[in-house]
């Protein structure tokens, strides 16, 4: 039988070759006897990925581990292997004192993943910490080191998204860290979480055990319930579209972007068209958080893609708002 293709999903669906790999020098020997005529896509832990089908193709997953720390002049950096949960990386430098990641606690997914996706919450995103990314070429098995800025990364975004997908195979992410803690504690409800609690200026740990929680009372396991954590990106509109929606909904939520575009809550556009907690067959848009789509049991890929451009008509239809997937969708 063809192996399952790695998402928390949940979501039966195959490939014909899945080959994971632990050392840069395992990958390109894997490289070099791949044809080139067989379709292949990369993935990690499978935690933003959604199949609607079987892959006829390699699926190509990174087993690579390690965590060293560098020494820099004036900063800590830490080298990790692609294949390395992301949340691990994320409890080990709060525990050795290095600053940076509290805010991205219990992201979901691996190392290589927080370098394409761009992850982020609670006003960090990856692209503030990560210093370069090694990566092998698909063609030519040749090994090549970006820069943050080489990168171009965007909201939810980078060239790993695009242009570069496919063609190069993320082996290790080197972050750029602080043994200075200045905890960002603005964004969303992190004040009234600490303030539950009584913590008045938390430490690192504090914040990350705090993140945790707030993530846990949102977000489903997928152990329990297959998700892939945050389906829909929170779109960026113009300032001058934003006030035009708020003369009709005074209440919409927004975060400035800039001069001239505002960020909504797609959760919240989500919530206002009737969705959240709202059931099709066994895909569902989860109770507590309407960004998260669910598998109930026993949906197919095709399902959840169903009920995600019924919910992206009727925002579009009320709001005049696209929301995209932030997903992967093969």
């Amino acid at each position: 039988m063809f192996p399952l293709i790695p998402n928390t999903f949940g979501i039966e669906a195959r490939c014909r070759r899945l080959v994971t790999f632990d050392s840069e020098d395992s990958l390109k020997a894997e490289l070099a006897v791949l044809d080139p005529a067989e379709p292949y896509i990369i993935v990690g832990q499978g935690s933003n990925l959604l199949p609607v089908g079987d892959f006829q193709g390699v699926v190509l997953q990174s087993a690579i581990k390690g965590i060293h720390v560098i020494a820099g002049k004036n900063e800590i950096f830490v080298r990790c292997g692609s294949g390395e949960a992301w949340d691990d990386v994320s409890a080990f430098c709060v525990s050795q004192a290095l600053y940076g990641t509290e805010n991205l606690a219990l992201i979901p997914g691996d190392v290589g993943a927080s370098a394409v996706q761009n992850i982020g919450a609670y006003g960090v995103e990856a692209k503030d910490i990560i210093h370069e990314v090694e990566a092998v070429e698909v063609a030519t098995g040749r090994t090549y080191t970006f820069s943050n800025a080489d990168c171009q990364y965007s909201y939810r975004h980078s060239r790993f998204k695009d242009e570069w997908k496919n063609r190069f195979v993320i082996t290790y992410v080197t972050y750029r860290l602080s043994n200075s803690f200045h905890p960002l504690l603005d964004y969303g409800n992190i004040h009234r979480a600490l303030d539950e609690r009584g913590i008045g200026q938390p430490t690192a740990q504090q914040l990350r055990d705090t993140i945790i929680a707030i993530r846990r009372e949102k977000l489903p396991d997928p152990r329990e319930l297959g998700n892939g954590g945050s389906f829909f990106m929170n779109p960026i509109i113009s300032r001058e579209h934003y006030l035009a929606l708020k003369e009709h909904h005074p209440l919409i939520p927004h975060y400035d972007v800039d001069d001239s575009h505002v960020k909504v809550p797609a959760a919240w556009l989500i919530e206002q068209c009737g969705w959240k907690g709202k059931r099709l067959g066994n895909a569902g848009v989860y109770e507590r958080q309407p960004l998260v789509l669910v598998n109930h049991g026993g949906a197919t890929g095709k399902e959840i893609m169903n009920l995600c451009e019924l919910i992206q008509h009727d925002v579009a239809e009320t709001f005049g708002i696209t929301i995209l997937p932030e997903v992967n969708i093969i």
